[in-house]
């Protein structure tokens, strides 16, 4: 069993920073790759961003070069890190993992960004 919780949404003006947190527990180990996802309103779930076991980072365009991802493997956790955030960042973001062949979503964190 694998739970993973996100946190550190909020409200944020243009151009400012968040840092979202996912905290991972139960069966998975804290080097798991783990997966950043959004939904706009009214607009499917995209991928954002991820840390692969071995620790590389890859981004989709939208965020490259405002955003870094990261971990601490002892504490079980993920971060996002974005900076200079534009309303259309606002979303619902989720992180995802894939263990032991099945996808785990935690329950999602809003950013909302003000214009």
């Amino acid at each position: 069993q694998v739970q993973l919780v996100e946190s550190g949404g909020g409200l944020v003006q243009t151009g400012g920073s968040l840092v979202l947190s996912c905290a991972a527990s139960g069966t998975i180990s804290g080097r798991n790759g783990i997966q950043w996802y959004r939904q706009p309103p009214g607009k499917q779930r995209q991928w954002v961003a991820s840390i692969t076991s071995d620790g590389m980072s890859y981004y989709d365009d939208s965020v490259k070069g405002r955003c870094i991802i990261s971990r601490d493997v002892a504490a079980n956790m993920v971060y996002l890190r974005i900076n200079n955030l534009e309303p259309e960042d606002t979303a619902v973001y989720y992180c995802r993992a894939n263990f032991d062949g099945t996808d785990y979503w935690g329950q999602g964190t809003q950013v909302t960004v003000s214009s």
